[in-house]
């Protein structure tokens, strides 16, 4: 964006999150906390999502792509992201009690 915000400049500030970058992030954040990788779950829709998806314990497609979706563990096609506490065994009681909070 251009100074005075009136065009695109088309330069990129930071490093670009690839498919690579995600995988590695997806990985830095299990060390970090720590979590083995059964206890990892990632969630993607695209082609740039795969690595990231393998490398978790638990891949999920989300309204993903067809060949995300063929090669993820689990995909989802509904509209809302809550969809995937239910695929982690969670109540819908336990469900709204999160989102009340």
């Amino acid at each position: 964006m251009s100074a005075d915000g009136s065009t695109l400049e088309g330069e990129t500030v930071g490093r670009v999150v690839d498919a690579v970058r995600k995988r590695e992030l997806l990985l830095e954040i299990a060390a970090s906390v720590p979590a083995s990788k059964e206890e990892i779950v990632a969630v993607g829709d695209g082609a740039n999502d795969l690595l990231m998806l393998g490398a978790a314990g638990l891949g999920v497609a989300f309204n993903a792509k067809p060949r995300v979706q063929e090669q993820a563990q689990a995909r989802i096609n509904q509209p809302s992201l809550i969809n995937v506490l239910y695929l982690l065994g969670l109540t819908s009681d336990e469900i709204d009690r999160l989102v009340a909070e």
